[in-house]
């Protein structure tokens, strides 16, 4: 499975983003999606996770109400559609894929993207 994921850049504080994650190399209802986000010298944080189209989606609590996640199985994409964005989610954002059991933690994911820049300026 390949992911590629785009959208990361620069916003201001307040401002809004929208990642998207491309899949490749397998069939993508099959595939559980999440994303995560890393800082520098700190531990990989998820962020949200959608196991397959129409399920429940998990969203971390440091930015619910703010992120949306979403997958369009048609294209093969999951989407996070960042809102009100805070100079604290900037970070390398990380798309992942793994069984259709995902959850919060980065060993129940099987496939990485390559990671996308978020600055948000204050």
């Amino acid at each position: 499975v390949q992911l590629q994921a785009c959208g990361g850049g620069l916003a201001q504080a307040g401002g809004s983003l929208r990642l998207s994650c491309a899949a490749s190399g397998r069939t993508f209802s099959t595939l559980g999606m999440g994303w995560f986000r890393q800082v520098s010298g700190k531990e990989r944080e998820f962020v949200a996770a959608i196991r397959y189209t129409g399920g429940r989606t998990y969203i971390s609590d440091s930015v619910k109400g703010r992120f949306t996640i979403w997958r369009d199985d048609a294209k093969t994409t999951q989407y996070l559609q960042m809102n009100s964005l805070k100079p604290e989610d900037t970070a390398v954002y990380y798309c992942a894929a793994g069984p259709t059991t995902v959850g919060s933690r980065p060993n129940e994911y099987d496939y990485w993207g390559q990671g996308t820049l978020v600055t948000v300026s204050s």
